[in-house]
C-alpha cells in the first residue's frame, strides 16, 4: 500500500490546530474557575467579632464561593495585638489576596495602611470616617476601601439605663485609651450625660492586665457601668461582670456577646447580620461588579435589645414589659 506523503501531513497539522484550540479553551475555562484568595484578619477573639466572620463566610457560601472549592479562605487573629495586625496585613498583600477582610478598627487600618490595590472590607467599626478609613460613609470619594459600621446612636444604647435603672446618676465606662471607635463612644456618651445631668466616671486602660483594677476602682462609684463596642474591654468581659455582679453594679453593654458573658444588658446590631451584610458586599467584588468605590458603608439602624436572665435574678432586675427583649443566659 502506497503511503501518500501530503496527505498524512495535512493530517498531522489539522490535528495540532485541534489541539491548540482546545488547549485555548481549556485555559479559558480554568480562568473563569479560578480559585479566589480571601483573608481575613480579626484583633481578637470574642462572640461579636466571631459572629461577624461567620455571617461573612456564610453569605459566600449562600453565593456560590465554598471555600476549598472556588474560594480559598486564609484567617489569621492578632491575639489582640496591633503590631500582629499589621503583620497579617503585610503577609496578606504579599500573598497577593483577592480581597482582604477586616474585623475590628485595628485590623481594618491595619489593611488599610498595607495597600492601596486590593479591595479591604471591613466590619465591627464604629467611625470609619474618624478612624481615617474613608471619608465619607458614602464612599463617593473612596479608594480600594469600604464596609459595614456598627455605629448605632448612644441615644438607642442609654435608654436601657432609664429604663433599667431609672435612679442611676453617675454612669462609668471601661474603654481602650488606643481604641479611635472607643473615642468616639466616650465622648459622645459625656455629651449625651449632660443632657441628662448625669456624672461620666471614666476609666481608660491600656491593655488586659489594667481591666481588673479599672472594674474595682468604680465599684462603689458608680451607679452604672457603660460598655462599649471596646475590644479590649469586651474581650475581658467575664472578669468584669464577675466583679460587677458581685457588687450589685448593672453592666449596660453594647453587644450581645458581652450580655452572654454576664452584663445585665445591652442595645446593638446583630453582629452575625452585619458580617453577612459585607459578605454580600465581597460577593458583588469578587464577581467583578462591583468596586469598593462604587460601595457606600452600611450599618443597620435598629438595635436589638437583649437581656441576661441570669443577672437580672442576681441584681433583682425585671423585663420592662413595653420592651421587645431578647433573653439570654451567661454562657461558661
Amino acid at each position: 500500500m502506497k503511503i501518500n506523503k501530503k496527505l498524512i501531513a495535512l493530517i498531522t497539522t489539522g490535528i495540532l490546530s485541534v489541539s491548540m484550540l482546545t488547549g485555548c479553551s481549556g485555559g479559558g475555562e480554568s480562568s473563569s474557575n479560578e480559585v479566589k484568595k480571601v483573608g481575613i484578619t480579626q484583633l481578637v477573639e470574642h462572640p461579636s467579632l466571631d459572629q461577624t466572620k461567620e455571617g461573612f463566610i456564610k453569605a459566600l457560601e449562600d453565593n456560590g464561593y465554598k471555600d476549598g472549592e472556588n474560594v480559598e479562605i486564609d484567617y489569621q487573629n492578632a491575639q489582640n495585638d496591633n503590631p500582629t495586625s499589621q503583620t497579617i496585613a503585610s503577609n496578606f498583600v504579599n500573598d497577593k489576596k483577592d480581597l482582604i477582610y477586616a474585623i475590628s478598627t485595628p485590623s481594618a487600618q491595619a489593611a488599610f495602611n498595607a495597600t492601596q490595590d486590593i479591595p479591604v472590607l471591613f466590619t465591627a467599626v464604629t467611625d470609619p470616617v474618624e478612624a481615617g478609613l474613608v471619608k465619607s460613609l458614602d464612599n463617593k470619594d473612596g479608594g480600594n476601601v469600604t464596609g459595614t459600621s456598627d455605629f448605632l446612636s448612644i441615644d438607642k444604647t442609654m435608654s436601657l439605663v432609664e429604663k433599667l435603672t431609672p435612679q442611676a446618676k453617675k454612669i462609668a465606662v471601661i474603654y481602650s485609651t488606643s481604641e479611635v471607635n472607643s473615642k468616639v463612644q466616650v465622648d459622645s456618651l459625656k455629651e449625651y450625660a449632660k443632657t441628662k445631668g448625669w456624672e461620666v466616671i471614666e476609666k481608660g486602660i491600656s491593655a488586659s492586665s489594667e481591666v481588673n483594677q479599672a472594674i474595682t476602682s468604680v465599684v462603689g462609684k458608680a451607679d452604672v457601668l457603660y460598655v462599649p463596642t471596646d475590644n479590649l474591654v469586651v474581650s475581658s468581659m467575664p472578669i468584669i461582670a464577675k466583679v460587677a455582679n458581685e457588687n450589685k453594679l448593672p453592666i449596660i453593654a453594647s453587644d450581645e456577646g458581652s450580655v452572654t458573658s454576664g452584663a445585665l444588658a445591652c442595645g446593638g446590631v446583630d453582629y452575625y447580620q452585619l458580617g453577612y451584610k459585607t459578605g454580600e458586599m465581597a460577593v458583588q467584588i469578587l464577581k467583578g461588579e462591583k468596586q469598593p468605590s462604587d460601595l457606600a458603608v452600611e450599618t443597620m439602624d435598629e438595635p436589638v435589645i437583649t437581656m441576661n436572665e441570669d443577672t437580672m435574678k442576681t441584681l433583682g432586675i425585671e423585663k420592662p414589659a413595653d420592651m421587645d427583649v431578647k433573653l439570654v443566659k451567661t454562657e461558661n
